[in-house]
Formats: structure tokens, C-alpha cells, sequence
């Protein structure tokens, strides 16, 4: 299943970035951001294992929302998981999902953890990632594009929202303590997730 094998990819990704974003997150946060993520996919891979394998992929995807809000430590569990949950709940029941319901997956994923995190696009968070890649995406779709080409398009404006955090004071999360002092830096959560999107998207 597509989603499984993306699932695979983000694992490995993670794994692979993991020290990276710890150090992200040394000066910006607790310092564990990547450990935390890799923990939480590890646990997702094995629960996968557990599922049948024509678990359609709305439940799929919101038991492994579940599963992150259990298992990744910090803040990033319960806003990773939801967005994983929310756009489960847009797949519904479907068994096929084609680039206009992926669009609206993500855009589900975006405002969902948008609500938990009751942030905004330029508080210096996952979102400032998410939903530029949403957006692009979702247009990418209504101008007709396929899968390949709004994937495309969604990780450019991924790129863009991530780098977009460097000059940013954070408005959110532990960063909020330190004022003027966040600036400079990339949030580790758009950096997370502009990852996870490309892992998604097919690029290892």
C-alpha cells in the first residue's frame, strides 16, 4: 500500500535527520526533538506491522496518529498526530486516494494542527511548513496537475515555509522564551516536517 511504503520512508528519514534536528532544537527547545520523532515512526513501523494489510487508508492513518500522540514526547506528538488524524478522517473510507483527495487530506492535516497548536502561519512552527505545502498542492490540483507534479510543487513550498522560520521570533512553543533570541534559527518542527513531506511525496 502507498501509504504504507510512505510511512516506511518517513521512519527512515527521520532516523536519518535525527541528531539534526536534536541539535535544532538544543537551542530552541528541550533538545529531543529528533530522538522523540524517531521513536515515535519506530513505533509506528511496528504497529503497522500489527494491521491487516487492506486496512483501508483513513483507519491506517488515524491509528498511526494515535500512536504518535502516544508515543512521540513533547509537543510535537500531539500536533504530528493530529494532522495524521485528521487526514485519516478526511480519507473516510476510500480505498483509493487520488490528488484531489490527497489535497484535501493535507489541508485537513494542516488546519487540524493548526487548531491544537493555536498557531498561525509565521509563529515559528510546524505550521509554517504544512500549510504552504497544503496550499500548493491543493492549486497544483485544481490546475489540473497530477500527483507527480503537486507533490512537486507542495515540496517547494515546503522548502519555502521552512527557510521562512529562520528570521522568525517564535510566537509558540518553548522557543516563546526566549524573545528577540529565536530569531535566526529554523524552527525543528518545520524542518521535521518538510522532511516527512518529502518522504511522503516518494524521495527517499
Amino acid at each position: 500500500m502507498l501509504i504504507r511504503a510512505g510511512l516506511g520512508r518517513v521512519r527512515r528519514a527521520v532516523d536519518r535527520h535525527s541528531a539534526y534536528l536534536t541539535a535544532l532544537d538544543a537551542v530552541l527547545g528541550d533538545g529531543d526533538h529528533g530522538d522523540n520523532l524517531s521513536t515515535g515512526f519506530r513505533a509506528v513501523e511496528l504497529f503497522l506491522a500489527e494491521l491487516p494489510a487492506d486496512t483501508p487508508p483513513g483507519e491506517l492513518l488515524r491509528a498511526v496518529g494515535h500512536r504518535l500522540v502516544a508515543t512521540v514526547g513533547g509537543a510535537s506528538g500531539p500536533l504530528y498526530g493530529t494532522a495524521f488524524i485528521e487526514a485519516g478522517f478526511r480519507a473516510g473510507e476510500t480505498e483509493r486516494l487520488d490528488a484531489k483527495t490527497l489535497a484535501e487530506m493535507l489541508a485537513a492535516a494542516a488546519d487540524g494542527l493548526a487548531r491544537r497548536g493555536r498557531c498561525t502561519l509565521g509563529d515559528k512552527t510546524i505550521l509554517d511548513t504544512l500549510r504552504p505545502a497544503a496550499e500548493a498542492f491543493g492549486v497544483a490540483v485544481a490546475e489540473g496537475e497530477g500527483s507527480i507534479a503537486a507533490w512537486s510543487a507542495a515540496i517547494n513550498a515546503a522548502q519555502a515555509g521552512m527557510r521562512s522560520t529562520r528570521p522568525l521570533v517564535a510566537r509558540r512553543g518553548l522557543a516563546l522564551r526566549l524573545g528577540e533570541r529565536s530569531a535566526g534559527h529554523l524552527d525543528p518542527g518545520a524542518v521535521s516536517c518538510f522532511h516527512i513531506i518529502v518522504a511522503l511525496a516518494g524521495d527517499d
